[in-house]
């Protein structure tokens, strides 16, 4: 048997303005408010088969699907009382949000809720900005995520892993790509840019994403727009792999 490739499904928490938010609100000068077009393909889970997902969109072209699973208990865990009531003195590794994440800061799962959780700079490199996301301990955080429900849909000649992060109003890594892999917003949103592999983005390896929003995204040619679109709760992304994101 042939080596199998890594499928990653990414959970993410993003503290946002929103009621049913598990907690995760605060108050913030930051609006972000304009989610921006959606020119991806929404599906209801129901709508596609697991053959069609495969010879549609898998290794083509990204999609995002609503409906797959039932994660109400999972989001229950992930509230922000529940998450500090498991974890909060657990040790958590940030990575810096730049293309090559360089340094890597290990700080209680509280301290950095308390005091590192909180809105994307406009003036922050990348380099200058701590984000938990990816650097998960397994078998520490194994309880929580024996809770989460998968995407059914499974690629060929792939296994899973978990990546699981928490972020604030405005954040984001620059621009990156790695295999396949899903992505599911448990509270808050996440909007997306996506480039095909064939024609990467043009962007500064240390600046952060809010930069590009504000200051590249809205004078881009026509030919030169990125696919997009925002998830929320109950939303799936698959983009397909080595994507541009």
């Amino acid at each position: 048997m042939g080596n199998k490739a890594v499928q990653f499904v990414v959970l993410c928490l993003i503290s946002g303005l929103r009621a049913e938010d598990g907690g995760w609100s605060r108050s913030s000068e930051l609006r972000l408010e304009d989610e921006g077009l959606c020119n991806i393909d929404v599906l209801e889970g129901s709508e596609l088969s697991h053959q069609d997902f495969i010879n549609r969109y898998a290794f083509s072209r990204p999609v995002i699907l609503r409906g797959l699973t039932d994660n109400t208990k999972f989001r229950f865990l992930c509230s922000k009382p529940s998450l500090l009531a498991a974890y909060g003195s657990m040790k958590v590794r940030l990575s810096t949000a730049n293309t090559h994440s360089y340094r890597k800061v290990d700080v209680s799962f509280q301290q950095y809720v308390d005091e590192l959780l909180r809105p994307q700079a406009a003036d922050a490199l990348g380099s200058e900005t701590l984000y938990f996301f990816g650097d998960n301990n397994l078998t520490e955080w194994q309880n929580l995520f024996d809770h989460y429900e998968s995407p059914p849909y499974v690629l060929p000649r792939t296994s899973g892993a978990y990546s699981f992060g928490i972020a604030g109003p405005g954040t984001g890594v620059p621009f990156h790509w790695h295999g396949p892999g899903y992505s599911e917003v448990i509270y808050g949103r996440k909007r997306w840019f996506l480039y095909p592999p064939e024609k990467g983005p043009h962007f500064h390896p240390n600046r952060t994403t809010l930069s590009w929003v504000t200051g590249t995204y809205p004078n881009l040619p026509e030919d030169e727009a990125p696919l997009e679109c925002t998830i929320r709760p109950g939303e799936v992304r698959q983009p397909e792999s080595l994507c541009h994101h």
